[in-house]
């Protein structure tokens, strides 16, 4: 037996007798399970061992069908791994089931080195049929969350001027204003309108001034109902590619000291990844800046208005809770049914994919979009890992996904045609010849035979670009002649290149040093050092004033 109690306090059993496996392997795999249940082992909740045991339970099921079931950790061979391996389907759930295990089992030390060679060897899938949204569909959810939130908070934004123009007296005693103003009093301190327990429903004083008994006429004047929560984390989805659970669990962003007064309130997100570990760690904070309307911080202000009365209520209720996502159930049920949810009077906490479901067909659309909206955010908009590893962004989510596939052909196309450019800048193009030909013109490196259709220069102006492009014009001839001038060159850029600043060299002298190399490939060691022996005075002469600039062309 393994009892799992995690950082909320919740509690949860797990028997491994249970296994249909020797008793040798059930304790194995119990006492592996208790050390990743224990404080610091990195299951820390209740989700994260629930999730391994109906992942474990399928392996130890497999190994009790095998005729030569293998009694323990020490006895299993790589060739029971490999049957696990080719079991499972190629696919993130077999992925999961695959990783899970194998992790578990590293543990051990009796495992032995040809299953752990076995287990690092890459499991291949594919992450399924999930899409990012297209650009249309994408706006197209946003647009009809808007209208869900907004509504609920221009609701909750009138019916609170209401209340505290009632708590101030700007309304005549007894009045049907001042009636409303005392129902949403009640309502702000206890979650209710004034109800008759037995049958709920208003009472008589108030029903007049409610208008109507149902939930837009009550409870809904002052609170976010379950639907339009959902609404508010599709929004803050679309806007910071977050996960459902990260959001779920948002506890009230802190708001930096100062910029309420200045008018830009800025907002600092303490962020969780239960599930991420390494050195990036669990938990991360963001800021986030409401400079106006198209701000993304703009929907934590209007988060942080639509939920304010609930939250001060719960605040009452149970000051230990800190969650920026609060709303009241339409019929209070202390989370019956819902085992994992967490219940505080009237009010439940964040989205789910049932809530995320509900709402989703609401409003016309098929399932919960809050997977996607995340993928579609981070690869798409933000395109960067969204509280991932750049490996898991990249294999999860980037490399099946079509429209990123598609963004990126004419970014592989222009990054070939630099490629291809880059080479032609830093390799020899001048043209070798034995002997200068007829009507060749000298240049401070080489010949020319075409001093007036410059690839560097408008045709019929003549070539006005710098000598050391030479050796990169089809029109230069280099003959032997110039290679003691050119070997110089080279040697004297080699010394340029220690005393100069790296970004200098690169910008003036890296593409010209890379051509005289090919020259000096191309034509061999030998001859080049012989071109190296034959060095004259007027060569260093020229090759200095040609590096200090005195000539360009």
């Amino acid at each position: 037996m393994v009892t799992h109690r995690d950082a909320r306090g919740r509690k949860r059993a797990y028997d491994f007798s249970t296994f249909s496996v020797s008793e040798p392997w059930q304790r194995s795999l119990a006492a592996l399970f208790a050390v990743k249940c224990a404080p610091g082992g990195g299951w820390d909740s209740i989700e994260s061992s629930e999730a391994s045991w109906y992942v474990v339970r399928p392996f130890a099921e497999f190994l009790s069908e095998l005729d030569d079931m293998p009694m323990d950790v020490d006895r299993l061979t790589a060739g029971h791994w490999k049957a696990w391996r080719l079991s499972l389907p190629p696919s993130s759930n077999g992925y999961t089931k695959y990783s899970t295990v194998a992790g578990l089992l590293r543990m051990d030390a009796r495992l032995a080195r040809p299953v752990r060679e076995a287990m690092a060897q890459r499991f291949v899938w594919t992450s399924g049929g999930e899409q990012a949204y297209r650009p249309e569909e994408f706006d197209q959810i946003r647009l009809v969350a808007r209208r869900t939130f907004r509504a609920a908070l221009l609701r909750i934004r009138e019916n609170t001027a209401r209340l505290a123009a009632w708590r101030e007296g700007a309304f005549v005693p007894d009045s049907q204003e001042w009636l409303l103003g005392e129902a949403l009093d009640v309502l702000a301190r206890t979650g209710d309108v004034p109800v008759y327990e037995k049958r709920r429903t208003v009472r008589k004083r108030y029903r007049a001034a409610l208008v109507g008994g149902g939930a837009e006429y009550t409870w809904k004047r002052l609170y976010l109902s379950r639907k339009e929560a959902v609404a508010l984390a599709v929004l803050i989805v679309a806007e910071l590619g977050l996960n459902a659970t990260t959001v779920s669990e948002m506890p009230v962003p802190e708001t930096l000291p100062g910029t309420v007064e200045a008018g830009v309130p800025v907002y600092r997100l303490r962020l969780e990844k239960r599930r991420r570990a390494g050195h990036r760690g669990q938990f991360e904070s963001r800021n986030l800046t409401d400079s106006g309307a198209g701000s993304c911080g703009r929907i934590i202000s209007e988060a942080l208005e639509a939920t304010a009365a609930a939250r001060r209520l719960l605040g009452r209720l149970d000051a230990d809770i800190d969650r920026l996502l609060v709303w009241r159930q339409t019929t209070p049920h202390d989370g019956q049914g819902y085992p994992k949810a967490v219940r505080v009077g009237p009010f439940g906490f964040g989205v789910d994919e049932t809530g995320g479901g509900a709402w989703a067909r609401s409003v016309g659309l098929s399932g919960s979009p809050l997977r996607r909206l995340r993928k579609t955010v981070n690869v798409l908009h933000r395109r960067e890992p969204g509280q991932n590893s750049q490996d898991t962004h990249d294999r999860v989510y980037v490399v099946g996904e079509p429209q990123a596939q598609q963004a990126a052909v004419p970014v592989i196309a222009e990054g070939a045609l630099d490629a291809v450019e880059a080479a032609r800048r830093t390799v020899l193009t001048a043209c070798l010849a034995d002997a200068p030909a007829a009507g060749d013109l000298e240049t401070a490196t080489a010949g020319c035979s075409d001093f007036e259709h410059s690839p560097f220069s408008p045709a019929g102006q003549g070539c006005a670009a710098s000598f050391l492009l030479c050796t990169a014009c089809p029109n230069a001839r280099v003959t032997p002649a110039h290679h003691p001038r050119l070997a110089h060159l080279l040697r004297a850029l080699d010394n340029l290149h220690g005393v100069v600043e790296p970004t200098v060299w690169e910008a003036d002298w890296a593409d010209a040093h890379a051509r005289l190399s090919d020259l000096r490939g191309r034509i061999g060691a030998p001859v080049w050092q012989s071109a190296l022996d034959a060095v004259t005075d007027t060569d260093r002469v020229v090759i200095d004033h040609l590096l200090n600039g005195d000539f360009d062309s």
